[in-house]
């Protein structure tokens, strides 16, 4: 990967996002009950439902990366400018400068015919800008926002995940990384840059966001044989 141009920058401070559950044990039962039958079914063979048993429901927390950022170049372009003059012109002076004419054909006649111009040098202002909002999952992974539920967060979240350390999955990217990734994105300077005027890359949201995950074993008491179902804690939906 190609280097990374050092260049002015606003990063705001990463923030932890845990949401809270909106699943209640009454909605988990519900769910456990619908699905446990299903689970086991085979071709030729369905189990009774009360050989079907829920052995264990986890809380667990997965991770999402969300970045919103923006980048932003003001620069100057040199130009040279042909302006015509009078035929009878011998000189022009501009600001105290002195010019001398050029005597050019003018394209598309015939016969050839001439003007006098005088080239003026000058620079004009232009800029570019580009914004990128994503997310990734914890392997570093891009994924579509519709995927991350939105939901009130928990006041106190950095000491409800050391409660749930052992049960928190962990993010496989560095923040680093991640900043790495947003500059490779976003940091394109246009081919006419002559001279900068202004630039500056943000990013103006960094954030960790952590949804709660519910994992319920069942058991099949016949044969001893389990499955787990995982549940979105803030949607209810399964996700596996």
């Amino acid at each position: 990967m190609s280097s990374i141009p050092q260049i002015p920058e606003n990063i705001v401070r990463m923030k932890v996002i845990v949401y809270k559950s909106r699943v209640d044990p009454t909605m988990l039962k519900q769910k456990a009950e619908e699905m446990k039958n299903e689970l086991f079914i085979k071709r030729f063979s369905k189990p009774k439902p009360e050989d079907i048993h829920v052995v264990s429901v986890d809380k667990h927390y997965e991770p999402y990366v969300l970045v919103d950022a923006r980048y932003r170049i003001e620069y100057f372009t040199k130009k040279t400018y042909a302006v015509e003059i009078a035929e009878k012109a011998k000189e022009v002076k501009i600001l105290g400068e002195s010019f001398k004419p050029q005597v050019v054909a003018i394209p598309g006649t015939e016969p050839e015919q001439f003007r006098k111009i005088i080239s003026l040098e000058g620079q004009e202002w232009s800029f570019y800008e580009d914004k990128v909002y994503f997310i990734l999952d914890k392997n570093g992974k891009e994924i579509s926002p519709d995927k991350v539920p939105i939901a009130p967060s928990e006041d106190n979240p950095r000491k409800l995940l050391k409660e749930f350390k052992k049960k928190t999955e962990k993010v496989k990217i560095s923040n680093r990384e991640v900043i790495s990734m947003t500059k490779t994105r976003l940091i394109k300077k246009p081919s006419d840059v002559d001279t900068i005027d202004t630039e500056i890359f943000q990013i103006t949201e960094h954030a960790i966001i952590y949804n709660p995950i519910y994992v319920i074993t069942f058991r099949n008491m016949k044969n001893k044989e389990e499955k787990t179902v995982n549940i979105d804690g803030v949607t209810a939906e399964i996700i596996n």
